[in-house]
């Protein structure tokens, strides 16, 4: 455990208690008291029981829809815990979202199609966000484009570096991106993990064509055969764009098929679909907890990385001055504690 920090506040909404916890732990600091307020109509109030005047406050809520809250609830008490700290004069409001709901819909596909990214972003500042911090959205310039204030992506390929290096030492090996818009994260793990091995690491990429719902396309660019394949993708929703990919891979000689995803949604039929797959190792992480998902095949082969710690320094390096804060009427000014 780090020293704690001063000055910084870090409000945790209980739908996200438990990767709350890892963050705190990893920053060395309790999270900030909070009341949260359930009403018999539906609905809901949180108010911070602590003085956050002047101070560099985060705000911790993973946006993924579960029995209990749906995405929208979600985003809703997001939305109104931030307002009601900048109302009670917070100097900086950080909205911590290692989920961002909505995030696909980053551009129009068809004739008045809606961008949800922008209306979201849209939200999120009006109710006075300095700054949002998320993990691999699904279209990183998309998402920075969508938004005004500051947003600080973190990206996961350093834990699933770490976690396939020792099982891939000494073995020739292949990423894979299951399709052109995993192209460049693909890139960034293959990179991480040459470099952690040591050896040369293969790339090879999938064809994927989605028409009326439907997946199409049997390409695949790449030598595979008699390597470990590793298929790179930024979140697993009915797990039908890995399976195929797998499917593939092993079709073409693959020896091991391991599958790494940020987000592990598992919307559907997604346990059936990944069961039936020819896929050794399953690799998520905790921004999602993979609740949709029965015991069985494929929790078995599932393993989930805790992405605290990597949360907890981004949030320690934007403490200490690496995006500035907005006054209420005034311009932008280094954060709390930095001088001018």
């Amino acid at each position: 455990m780090t020293p704690a920090l001063d000055g910084i506040d870090l409000f945790v909404l209980n739908d996200s208690a438990g990767l709350g916890a890892s963050v705190c732990s990893a920053l060395g600091l309790c999270a900030s008291p909070l009341e949260q307020t359930e009403f018999e109509d539906g609905e809901h109030k949180a108010r911070p029981l602590t003085d956050v005047r002047g101070r560099d406050v985060y705000v911790l809520q993973s946006l993924y829809g579960d029995p209990r809250h749906s995405a929208d609830d979600k985003l809703c008490r997001l939305l109104f815990l931030i307002a009601a700290l900048r109302d009670a004069a917070a100097a900086r409001v950080t909205a911590v979202v290692p989920y961002p709901v909505y995030s696909r819909k980053d551009r129009r596909t068809k004739r008045n199609d809606s961008l949800s990214t922008r209306y979201v972003a849209a939200l999120v500042e009006s109710m006075g966000a300095d700054a949002i911090m998320t993990m691999d959205v699904h279209n990183q310039s998309a998402f920075q484009n969508a938004f005004r204030c500051h947003t600080e992506h973190l990206f996961a390929h350093s834990l699933f570096v770490d976690a396939i290096a020792p099982i891939a030492a000494g073995r020739p090996v292949c990423v894979v991106a299951p399709d052109a818009g995993a192209i460049h994260r693909a890139s960034q793990f293959r990179l991480g993990l040459s470099a952690a091995t040591g050896t040369a690491v293969g790339s090879a990429f999938a064809e994927k064509v989605r028409r009326a719902g439907q997946l199409s396309g049997d390409m695949l660019v790449g030598e595979v055969g008699e390597h470990d394949v590793v298929i790179v993708d930024d979140m697993i929703a009915s797990g039908n764009t890995l399976a195929r990919t797998a499917v593939m891979c092993a079709a073409r000689g693959a020896r091991r098929v391991y599958g790494l995803a940020t987000h592990g949604l598992f919307t559907g039929d997604a346990c059936r679909t990944l069961a039936e797959a020819p896929l050794n190792r399953l690799f998520v992480t905790d921004t999602v907890p993979p609740f949709r998902l029965a015991y069985g095949t494929v929790r078995e082969k599932l393993q989930v990385l805790s992405c605290g710690a990597l949360v907890a320094d981004a949030i320690r390096d934007a403490h200490v001055g690496a995006f500035p804060v907005r006054t209420c009427n005034g311009p932008r000014v280094p954060p709390p504690g930095q001088g001018s």
